[in-house]
C-alpha cells in the first residue's frame, strides 16, 4: 500500500518533473481565449492546428519594454507598452517562459515573462479575408437589413436543444412580453458538422414561413468553439433567409461573420429575447398611463359638455317668453319710477314756489296772494298734464307689448287648429328634409301630444313623394 499516493502527492511529482525539465522555454503559437480580469493577470491559450497550450502572464511580469527583449535592441521612439496590453485575439506570439503545473485544475501551463508579436494566425488571416469579401459583395450592407418584429408571436430558434444558451432563451422569454410560441430547429454550434447542419436549420426555417423572425444562437466559448459561425455558408445562409435573422453569438466581445450577415446581432443570447419582449411591468405601465388619459379624456369632456348645456340654457331662456314678459315688466317700471321721480321733482318745485309767494303775499296784500294762486295753478296744471300722458304712454307701451309677447306665444296657434311637428331629438321640424319614413315624429296640439311614426314624406315644392 506505501505504492498508492494521493491526488496531491502525483500532483506535485508531475509539478516537479515539468518544472526540472522544462527549466525555460521560448514557444510560438496563435493567442486564443484572451482573457483580462480586474486582478491585471492575462490568461490566454497559445494554438497550434488542435493544440492548445494555456498561458499566465502575471500582472508584475507585464512591464514596459525599453528594448527588444530578444536582440537587446534599444527602441529608437522610446519605451513601448507591454505585449500583454496589446495582444489580441489570432494574433500570434513568440513567449518566453517555464512551465509548471497548476495543481487547482491538475493542467500543465505556461507562466510567460516576455513576448513578442510574430504576426496573425491562420484562423485570424481566413476570418479577416471572407469578412472583406462577403463585404465587397454586399452581404453587410444595412439597406439589406429588414427590421427585427418587436413582441413576436411566433420565433423559431436555431441552435443546440441541450445547452444553456436555449435554456436561458425560453427563461427570459417567459418573463416577458405578452406570450408568444416558440419553435427550435435543432443544430449543434460546434465541429466540423454544425455549419452545414446550421444551414438546413436556417433553410428549414425559412420554408416553413411559419415564424414571424429566426433567432439564431449560441453561448458563449473559445475562437475555435465559435468558428462554425465565421464559416461562408452559414453566413450566406443567413443572408438568404426570406425570414428576418436576429443572431446572438457568444459574449459581447465576441463577433463573428455571422453576426455581420444578419439582419441585426445582439451581445448575448439573453440578449436577443431581451430585445424581441419588452418587460411586462412596461406594459402595466402603458395601460396605467392610457387609463389616466382616458379618465382625464372624459373628465374634460364633461366639463366641456357641462359648459355648453349652460351656455344653451342662458340662450334658451333669453328666448322665453316668460323672460321677455319679465324684461318688459322691468321696463315698465322702470318707466313708472322716472315718472313718479319726476312728478315729484315737479310737486316739491311748485311747494317751493308756493311757499315763495306766501312770504311775498305777506308783504304784497291780497292782490298779489291771489296772482300767486293763479301762478302756482299755472305751474302744477303742466305738471299734473305731464304725470297724466306719461302714464297713459306707459300704459299703451305695456299693452303693445303684451299683444306682441301674446304673437310671439308658439303655444298660442295651437288654440286655433294648428299644429307642432317635433323630431325626436325635441327640435322642430321646420322642412319635411328634416325627417325620412320610419322616423317617429311628436305632434304637439293645443291639449297634448300625439307621438306617431312617418310613413311617407311628400314635398309640396317638388311634387315628389319620398
Amino acid at each position: 500500500m506505501d505504492s498508492i499516493l494521493s491526488v496531491r502527492q502525483v500532483t506535485e511529482k508531475v509539478k516537479q518533473a515539468v518544472e526540472a525539465r522544462f527549466p525555460y522555454v521560448w514557444v510560438q503559437g496563435e493567442v486564443t481565449n484572451l482573457s483580462r480580469p480586474s486582478s491585471g493577470h492575462v490568461y490566454f491559450s497559445l494554438k497550434e492546428g488542435e493544440y492548445l497550450l494555456n498561458c499566465v502572464w502575471f500582472r508584475g511580469q507585464q512591464k514596459d519594454e525599453a528594448f527588444d527583449p530578444f536582440t537587446g535592441e534599444v527602441w529608437e521612439d522610446g519605451p513601448r507598452p507591454s505585449v500583454a496590453r496589446t495582444m489580441e485575439n489570432g494574433q500570434t506570439l513568440i513567449c518566453a517562459g517555464h512551465l509548471t503545473v497548476y495543481g487547482a485544475r491538475g493542467q500543465y501551463q505556461m507562466v510567460v515573462d516576455l513576448a513578442q508579436t510574430a504576426g496573425l494566425g491562420l484562423w485570424h488571416q481566413e476570418f479577416e479575408a471572407l469578412k472583406r469579401r462577403l463585404d465587397a459583395e454586399g452581404l453587410f450592407a444595412a439597406e439589406h437589413k429588414r427590421p427585427i418584429p418587436r413582441e413576436p408571436k411566433r420565433v423559431a430558434v436555431v441552435t443546440a436543444p441541450g445547452g444553456a444558451a436555449i435554456r436561458d432563451f425560453i427563461r427570459i422569454a417567459g418573463e416577458r412580453g405578452l406570450g408568444a410560441e416558440i419553435r427550435i430547429y435543432p443544430s449543434p454550434v460546434q465541429g466540423e458538422e454544425a455549419p452545414p447542419r446550421l444551414v438546413e436549420a436556417l433553410r428549414q426555417a425559412g420554408e416553413d414561413g411559419w415564424a414571424e423572425v429566426i433567432v439564431l444562437i449560441r453561448g458563449g466559448g473559445s475562437v475555435q468553439d465559435l468558428w462554425a459561425f465565421n464559416d461562408e455558408r452559414v453566413a450566406r445562409a443567413v443572408y438568404a433567409s426570406p425570414i428576418p435573422v436576429l443572431a446572438g453569438i457568444g459574449h459581447e466581445i465576441d463577433h463573428s461573420i455571422t453576426d455581420f450577415t444578419a439582419d441585426f446581432s445582439a451581445a448575448t443570447p439573453s440578449h436577443t429575447a431581451q430585445l424581441l419582449w419588452q418587460e411586462r411591468r412596461v406594459f402595466e405601465q402603458y395601460v396605467d398611463g392610457v387609463e389616466m388619459a382616458l379618465a382625464q379624456a372624459m373628465e374634460r369632456r364633461l366639463e366641456t359638455l357641462a359648459a355648453q348645456l349652460e351656455h344653451k340654457g342662458r340662450a334658451l331662456s333669453l328666448l322665453s317668453p316668460l323672460e321677455k314678459l319679465r324684461f318688459q315688466e322691468e321696463k315698465l317700471a322702470s318707466a313708472l319710477h322716472r315718472m313718479e321721480a319726476a312728478l315729484e321733482s315737479g310737486l316739491t318745485r311748485g311747494k317751493r314756489l308756493t311757499e315763495q309767494l306766501s312770504l311775498r303775499l305777506e308783504h304784497s296784500g291780497e292782490q298779489r296772494l291771489r296772482l300767486a294762486e293763479l301762478s302756482a295753478e299755472r305751474a302744477v296744471a303742466p305738471l299734473e298734464r305731464l304725470g297724466r300722458m306719461i302714464g297713459l304712454s306707459q300704459e299703451h307701451e305695456l299693452s303693445r307689448l303684451e299683444l306682441q309677447l301674446h304673437a310671439l306665444d308658439p303655444y298660442e296657434p295651437l288654440k286655433r287648429g294648428y299644429a307642432m311637428a317635433l323630431a325626436e331629438d325635441g327640435s322642430f321640424l321646420r322642412s319635411v328634409e328634416q325627417t325620412a319614413p320610419g322616423r317617429r315624429v311628436t305632434v304637439a296640439l293645443a291639449d297634448g301630444r300625439l307621438v306617431t311614426v312617418v310613413d311617407s314624406v311628400k314635398c309640396e315644392n317638388k311634387g315628389a313623394d319620398a
